[in-house]
């Protein structure tokens, strides 16, 4: 096991690696090879890993350190790094059977998830004929297992869990932001699924399942969803962090045109730059909120204002985090628009990651009014 300030620090030591490879990550549209190599040789992949399988069973805590690290080189990296973290504590939920082939000899897996249930299903004996397409999804360019999702002829929400060998992996990620993700469309074409590779949607998101009462540790009961805000918390914090080093260096150098004013001497830059880094480290102080809430859930277990509350949380901190990026993207001045400036890459990037449909401010905002007035939920993603 590795323990939790060696997590963190195998991170901070990745961090100008891993910014190194972020215009080239992009212009690959997936993950760099080596940077994938590089979180699995630190231990960085496995970290939530149960124990008897051989990771750190770690904690939210470190994961967000290490994550929030990652995402100021690189945010597509920092996705897909978080995506590979937490989608092991999701094996973790799977039939005994299921999780001895799914983490095998490794100890670990590299598994996208699509929890939308767009997938045909039809029962056979013994498991499940699976048909369709899910889009979105994140870290199949180097997936070893995809997890897809559809409803049963009973009208039942299941996921299912193959071999990426059974897939194929249409390439339609063509985006402006978290264009190094490569979440590219998964295509399931009649693959049989035994039934011990299956697991209830409804149980995956209530969190505790046939899988998780191997494990003591409470961490692999969470829910699908509260643990998706987990995941997304620390890229977005991260990602403000690394633009705001970006914008201290242009503001450091900058001289304006024409008029060949020094930017740093302006009263109104310090204003700005004030503005900028005060609230970075408040929507840091959200973050680390969140997790904090979320971990003392874990131990107490999540009711449904719980559940709500954490979805305007997370929505909250996407919403401040787009209007923060807009506004340092604005301030940086118009060559900071050229692609070899790291600063817009941050922005187009955020720009895309806050609008996920798990955290979609209008619908967040609109489940907590509801609440108030004893309206029941009326959105699946809570």
């Amino acid at each position: 096991m590795i323990s939790s300030s060696d997590l963190i620090g195998r991170a901070r030591e990745l961090l100008p690696v891993v910014q190194s490879r972020a215009a080239q990550t992009e212009a690959l549209r997936r993950p760099h090879d080596d940077n994938i190599k590089d979180l699995i040789d630190a231990g960085i992949i496995q970290m939530l890993v149960p124990a008897i399988r051989g990771g750190s069973e770690s904690d939210l805590k470190t994961m967000y350190e290490v994550v929030d690290t990652l995402a100021q080189g690189c945010i597509s990296t920092a996705w897909i790094a978080a995506f590979y973290i937490g989608h092991n504590l999701y094996a973790a939920k799977l039939s005994p059977k299921a999780q001895d082939e799914v983490f095998g000899d490794k100890g670990y897996c590299l598994l996208p998830a699509a929890t939308a249930p767009t997938m045909k299903v039809e029962a056979v004996e013994g498991g499940w004929n699976i048909s369709g397409r899910a889009p979105w999804g994140s870290g199949v360019m180097h997936a070893d297992w995809v997890m897809v999702s559809g409803m049963t002829p009973d009208k039942t929400p299941r996921s299912f869990v193959m071999p990426v060998a059974d897939v194929t992996i249409d390439d339609v990620w063509h985006f402006t932001g978290m264009a190094g993700t490569g979440s590219n469309d998964i295509v399931v074409d009649n693959v049989f699924v035994p039934d011990y590779r299956s697991i209830d949607g409804v149980a995956l998101r209530r969190g505790d399942t046939e899988g998780t009462a191997l494990h003591a540790n409470p961490i692999y009961n969470i829910p699908l969803v509260p643990m998706a805000y987990a995941t997304i918390v620390p890229v977005l914090t991260g990602g403000l962090k690394g633009a705001l080093n970006a914008l201290e260096t242009i503001v450091d150098r900058r001289v304006r045109n024409f008029s060949g004013t020094v930017v740093k001497d302006q009263q109104h830059t310090h204003i700005t730059l004030g503005e900028m880094q005060i609230g970075t480290q408040a929507i840091d102080t959200l973050g680390r909120a969140h997790i904090a809430r979320t971990e003392a859930l874990i131990q107490s277990g999540f009711t449904t204002d719980d559940r709500i509350s954490l979805k305007g949380s997370a929505g909250y901190l996407a919403r401040s985090g787009r209007l923060l990026m807009q506004d340092m993207m604005a301030n940086a001045g118009s060559s900071n628009y050229h692609h070899d400036q790291p600063i817009q890459r941050f922005w187009r990037d955020l720009s895309t990651v806050t609008s996920h449909a798990f955290w979609d401010w209008d619908i967040a905002r609109e489940q907590v009014g509801r609440r108030h007035f004893g309206l029941p939920i009326s959105n699946p993603i809570v």
